[in-house]
């Protein structure tokens, strides 16, 4: 049983080593295998000793069978554990996140934190996935320091049309 507790606190000390060192452990071993992108990375790796180690010991101690037994439920274990840190770990790396965009700027409303002359520039402050950003900002007719502003359209990535908000 203690070959399985040790196999277990390997993996948890390698998941470990991993975290904090964040990728320089990979990039030590990235000639091994075509490196270890994908479903061979190191939190994989460590998930399937650790529930190998682990699953092992329970079943030795909770069964009372052999090293074979426990072999095979930990493999088991550790396989599963394998494909679920994977698949997390996948997940997690997607591009697809709602990452926003100066066009989800449209439409929001802001405050002017520099006054707008008329077909001039002025600063305006937006709130971008929560943050405040500040933006240059353009308008049709002159707008005070602190009123509230729409946008209208997005001009450029640093900035945008905006209209007074009338009340």
């Amino acid at each position: 049983m203690a070959w399985f507790l040790g196999l277990g606190i390997a993996g948890l000390v390698l998941l470990v080593l991993a975290l904090v060192l964040d990728g320089v452990l990979e990039g030590v071993l990235d000639g091994v295998g075509g490196g270890l992108d994908g479903f061979l990375s190191l939190p994989v790796i460590a998930g399937f000793v650790s529930a190998l180690g682990f699953a092992g010991a329970i079943t030795m101690g909770v069964t009372g069978t052999g090293a074979g037994v426990a072999t095979g439920a930990g493999t088991v274990a550790g396989g599963v554990v394998a494909w679920l840190t994977g698949r997390f770990s996948r997940a997690l790396m997607r591009d697809e996140a709602a990452v926003p965009r100066g066009d989800d700027l449209t439409g929001s409303p802001g405050r002017v934190v520099t006054a707008i002359p008329a077909g001039g520039y002025g600063e305006v402050l937006l709130r971008l996935a929560g943050q405040p950003v500040k933006y240059a900002a353009k308008a049709s007719a002159p707008v005070p320091r602190g009123a509230e502003v729409w946008v209208e359209s997005v001009l450029s990535p640093t900035s945008v049309a905006v209209r007074p908000v009338e009340r």
